[in-house]
C-alpha cells in the first residue's frame, strides 16, 4: 500500500479557507480592472493599470507574511505604538494633503507620494482594531463585569475613538468615519458589556441616526447641517441617492450610470470583457458595476458568496483559537470588511448613498488594499500561532 505523504508543518498552520477566497478576489480584481480600463480610453494603458494593482497585491502579500509573525502577546504590546503612528499620520495629512484630490472629492485625506496617492485612514483601521482589542482585553482581565465597570469600559472605547473621529471630521471624510463606528459597534457586542447598557445605548444611537437622516434628506435640515461643517458635495450625494433620475447629467450621473450598467447585465451579463455603459471612477468605487454588467446577476451573487465564505472562515478560526484578545481583533476586522462590502454594493445599486467606500480586495487602490490585507494577516496569525488558552495581560500597559 502506498504511503500517504505527510504535509509539512507550515502547511497545516496556514488558514487556507481564508487564503483561497482572497486569491479568488485578487483574480476578480485584476480582471475587472482590466475590463474597466480597456473600455475607458481616459484610463490609459490597461496593462499598466493592472500591473500597478498587481504590484500592490505583491506588497500586500509580503505584509501579510510579516504580520503573521506576531503572536497575540506581541500584538498586544505593540498596539499602542501602531495606534500612535496612525494618529500621527492622520494629523500629518491635514497639512500635507493632496490639493488636487481634495478639490475633486472635498476630503483632505490623501497624501501625494510621487505618482502615487496614499490614504492613511485605511491603515488606521487595523491599527484602531488592535488598540480596541487591547483595551477590551486589558479591562476584562482587571475587572469583573458589573454595570459600573461596563460603563467604564464603554467610556474607554469611546475615548480611543474620539481622536480618530475628530481627525476624520477635519478631513471631511464622513464615509470612513462610518467604518470606524461599525467596528466599535461590533467589538462592543462581543466585549462582555451588559445588555442592560448595550440595548439603551444602541437605542439612543438609533434615535440619533433617525434624527440625522431626517435632517440630511430635507432642505431645511441640510441648511441646519451646513452650520455644523457639512459640505455641499455631501448633500449632493444624498440628493442623488434619493432622486437619481432627477438630474442624471451632473450630481446623480455616476449613480445613474452604475444602475444602468448593472441592470443591463440582467441574469448572465453581456459577456466577459464587454462594457456598453460608461461609469465614472469605475475601477475603484464603482467596480461592482463592471461585475454586474459583464457577468450579470449570477456573477454578482457569486462574488457575494465568496465574501460570505471568507467571513465564515474568519468566524470559524476565531472559535478554534479560543483566545479572547484574538476574538476582539477578528470581530473588528469582520465588521470592517462587512461594512465595506455592504456599503459599496449598496451604493452601486442605489440602496445606500455614495460615500467613496471601496469594495474590499477588488477595487483599484493601494492603501485600501494594504489595510484589508493587514486585517487578513491578523486573522491568519491566529491559525499560525494557534494556542488553546487565554493569556493574561492584566499587568501590561
Amino acid at each position: 500500500m502506498a504511503q500517504v505523504e505527510k504535509k509539512p508543518a507550515w502547511y497545516e498552520r496556514i488558514a487556507w479557507g481564508i487564503v483561497i477566497p482572497v486569491v479568488l478576489l485578487a483574480i476578480i480584481s485584476l480582471y475587472t480592472i482590466w475590463i474597466a480600463a480597456a473600455n475607458d480610453p481616459s484610463m490609459g494603458s490597461p496593462l499598466k493599470t493592472v500591473v500597478s494593482q498587481g504590484i500592490w497585491y505583491l506588497l500586500s502579500a509580503g505584509l501579510i507574511v510579516l504580520v503573521m509573525q506576531f503572536d497575540s502577546e506581541q500584538l498586544f504590546k505593540i498596539a499602542p505604538y501602531i495606534y500612535g503612528i496612525g494618529i500621527i499620520l492622520l494629523i500629518a495629512v491635514l497639512f500635507l494633503y493632496n490639493r488636487q484630490v481634495a478639490a475633486d472629492t472635498g476630503a483632505k485625506s490623501w497624501f501625494k507620494l510621487g505618482p502615487l496617492t496614499f490614504q492613511p485612514s485605511e491603515i488606521m483601521k487595523p491599527a484602531f482594531i488592535l488598540m480596541l482589542a487591547r483595551v477590551v482585553e486589558r479591562h476584562n482581565n482587571r475587572y469583573a463585569h458589573t454595570i459600573r465597570n461596563d460603563w467604564i469600559l464603554l467610556a474607554e472605547i469611546i475615548g480611543w475613538l474620539l481622536p480618530v473621529a475628530i481627525l476624520l471630521k477635519l478631513q471631511n471624510d464622513f464615509g470612513t468615519m462610518l467604518v470606524f463606528i461599525a467596528i466599535v459597534a461590533g467589538v462592543v457586542l462581543v466585549s462582555g458589556i451588559s445588555w442592560k447598557i448595550i440595548i439603551p445605548t444602541y437605542g439612543i444611537v438609533a434615535l440619533i441616526g433617525i434624527i440625522a437622516i431626517t435632517l440630511v434628506v430635507t432642505p431645511s435640515g441640510q441648511e441646519i447641517l451646513t452650520h455644523f461643517g457639512f459640505k455641499a458635495y455631501q448633500f449632493q450625494r444624498i440628493n442623488a441617492w434619493l432622486n437619481p433620475a432627477e438630474d442624471t447629467s451632473s450630481g446623480a450621473y455616476q449613480l445613474w450610470q452604475s444602475m444602468k450598467a448593472i441592470g443591463s447585465g440582467q441574469l448572465f451579463g453581456i459577456g466577459a470583457g464587454k462594457l456598453n455603459v460608461y461609469v465614472p471612477v469605475r475601477t475603484s468605487d464603482m467596480i461592482f458595476s463592471v461585475i454586474g454588467e459583464s457577468f450579470g446577476f449570477v456573477g454578482s451573487c457569486a462574488l457575494i458568496l465568496i465574501y460570505f465564505y471568507l467571513i465564515l472562515q474568519m468566524v470559524k478560526i476565531t472559535f478554534e483559537t479560543k483566545n479572547a484578545f484574538y476574538s476582539y481583533i477578528s470581530t473588528g476586522i469582520i465588521m470592517m470588511i462587512l461594512f465595506h462590502v455592504f456599503e459599496n454594493i449598496g451604493m452601486g445599486i442605489d440602496v445606500l448613498p455614495l460615500t467613496g467606500i471601496p469594495l474590499p480586495f477588488v477595487s483599484q487602490g493601494g492603501s485600501a488594499l494594504l489595510g484589508n490585507m493587514i486585517g487578513v494577516g491578523l486573522i491568519l496569525s491566529m491559525k499560525w500561532h494557534h494556542r488553546d488558552y487565554m493569556f493574561s495581560t492584566a499587568g501590561d500597559f
